[in-house]
């Protein structure tokens, strides 16, 4: 009986009917038995087999602030790390690494390098971030994120902030440079479309203030 044969082989039942029907409509239970060989390249071509089952990554539900994050040039160490403290993320660094290098395009864009010496240079990208919670107000605000990231090791500070204001771009600057452990000698700014990134570059008062963080 099935019941049996599945006891036997240590399967499950609907295993057992799937190749007894496969068996039925290839007549291999009415004529003699091929050997091992043609019957294991027969069950290939013409038994279908099932995709396993498709498990969603833990970290799709943060999928919009991931692309933001690498759209930033932020690391995937740093983009779980961020994950963890925002979110009490549950998965694996392995889980971000996998879901980044599966949004990733396989074939790269080319481009040159400039290469820098240590501590000479970071560059700081400024953007809007979306729709993220403010843990102050438990409402959901406009957020921006802060992205430095040293020139030489590709090493990146990341942080998320509810304005544009000239304070805010500043303490972002020291908190970065604290988390760094030292400071660079040159500070280029990407993302001249962002409010206090404009203004860091064309506004006198921010102007003197940016120097004076300096």
């Amino acid at each position: 009986t099935d019941r049996q044969i599945a006891r036997d082989l240590q399967v499950s039942r609907k295993t057992v009917r799937k190749y007894r029907r496969w068996a039925q409509q290839h007549d291999v239970l009415t004529a003699p038995l091929p050997d091992a060989a043609t019957l294991q390249a027969q069950l290939k071509t013409t038994l279908p087999v099932s995709p396993p089952p498709t498990i969603p990554s833990k970290v799709t539900p943060f999928r919009d602030q991931v692309v933001t994050l690498r759209q930033r040039g932020v690391e995937c160490r740093a983009i779980y790390d961020i994950l963890r403290e925002q979110h009490a993320f549950a998965g694996s660094y392995g889980s971000v690494y996998r879901f980044v290098r599966h949004l990733e395009p396989r074939t790269p864009e080319a481009y040159v390098r400039v290469e820098t010496g240590p501590a000479e240079e970071a560059q700081v990208d400024f953007g809007y971030a979306g729709l993220l919670r403010d843990p102050d107000t438990e409402t959901l605000r406009k957020a921006w994120v802060f992205v430095m990231t040293l020139s030489f090791s590709r090493h990146s500070y990341a942080e998320f902030v509810f304005d544009q204001e000239v304070d805010t771009w500043l303490r972002c600057h020291r908190r970065a440079f604290e988390w760094f452990g030292g400071v660079v000698r040159r500070v280029v700014l990407d993302n001249l479309k962002a409010a206090i990134v404009h203004a860091a570059l064309y506004d006198p008062v921010v102007q003197r203030a940016y120097r004076e963080c300096a």
